[in-house]
């Protein structure tokens, strides 16, 4: 008789895994009603963040794999059933502007940038904000934030930092100057430094974590800059196809964070000039389409005139093409 493979081994022991399982009686969890999944397995995909069959409907067969062990096979059934299971097919657009009042708008201290971004910054998408050195990107961070808790006491904002932007000294004058208690909001910013793009990406992974496992109310996730790390590593023309599925990875775990947890992510990106625009604004973000094409809103930031910041409205999903402009100061971003 020929020895069976292990991976159909495994497959076999894990549907005996759940049939004890089912035979017992019990309804089991919400995971073992997945066809091949038992007790170890469920454990598995729990612990890597996919604990609702809408997490699993989601996923990869790619990802289900890495976690869990089992074959591409097991895996897309787990992921078509859990599709089946809820019903994941086409709703009309009355069904999606209904889902769309649940949708929140985070207040930057400007009114000027709220009304370019239809009235604050939106939970549930990404906004992108690219620029020169000292165009205000990390300042509208910081201001971001304290807006967010000032907003919603319970709140919770995740600072991925990767160049060594944050400080806490802003936090506290832009709290105080909002008239909120400096130390409450300090305390309800979970910062984390990323040393290197692998570290960034996990970063970004880990976040669910804390929502789910820590069952933190997070409504706002900044990463400041995304694109840092991915510049510095990956160097040449040789490099720029692997830098691009890397960021194209990273941008879809933001974007998949923002839409199942309802929650707003600010990214800050670098920019890049073109020696061969001759005629207007040389500078272009980098990280090209991939960046670009992941995020829903993109803003360009510019310096104005005495101080002042120019916010332009680059693309957007609903909002016209339009430019904001205010200022910066130790109060955060305000009016003119």
């Amino acid at each position: 008789m020929r020895r069976r493979s292990e991976s159909v081994l495994v497959e076999e022991e894990l549907v005996g895994e759940e049939e004890v399982v089912r035979s017992e009686g019990g309804r089991g969890s919400e995971l073992e009603q997945l066809p091949g999944v038992g007790a170890a397995t469920a454990e598995k995909l729990a612990s890597g963040g996919y604990d609702t069959l809408l997490s699993v409907a989601v996923s990869t067969p790619g990802e289900l794999v890495e976690l869990t062990g089992v074959t591409e096979l097991a895996a897309r059934k787990m992921i078509q059933f859990a599709r089946d299971k809820l019903e994941m097919g086409f709703v009309s657009g009355e069904d999606v502007l209904a889902r769309r009042q649940g949708i929140e708008k985070i207040n930057s201290g400007s009114s000027a940038l709220d009304a370019l971004m239809g009235g604050g910054f939106e939970t549930g998408a990404i906004a992108e904000a690219y620029g020169a050195y000292g165009a205000g990107k990390s300042q509208l961070a910081h201001s971001l934030a304290v807006n967010c808790i000032r907003q919603y006491q319970d709140a919770f904002v995740v600072f991925i930092d990767t160049e060594s932007t944050f400080r806490p000294e802003r936090i506290v004058d832009i709290a105080k100057a909002q008239g909120i208690e400096p130390d409450k909001v300090l305390k309800q910013i979970k910062v984390a430094r990323a040393f290197n793009s692998d570290h960034q990406m996990l970063l970004a992974e880990k976040v669910d974590d804390l929502i789910k496992k820590q069952g933190l109310k997070v409504k706002l996730v900044i990463v400041d800059s995304l694109t840092a790390h991915f510049r510095a590593e990956f160097i040449g023309r040789g490099t720029l196809a692997d830098r691009q599925q890397k960021i194209n990875k990273h941008m879809h775990t933001l974007m998949k964070l923002a839409e199942l947890n309802n929650l707003c992510v600010y990214v800050t990106n670098q920019v890049m000039a073109k020696p061969d625009v001759f005629f207007g604004d040389p500078t272009e973000a980098i990280g090209g389409h991939v960046v670009a094409h992941a995020s829903t809103y993109r803003l360009y930031l510019r310096r104005g005139k005495k101080g002042t910041r120019v916010a332009k409205m680059i693309d957007s999903p609903s909002m016209p093409e339009g430019e904001a402009t205010f200022m910066l100061d130790a109060s955060g971003v305000r009016d003119i």
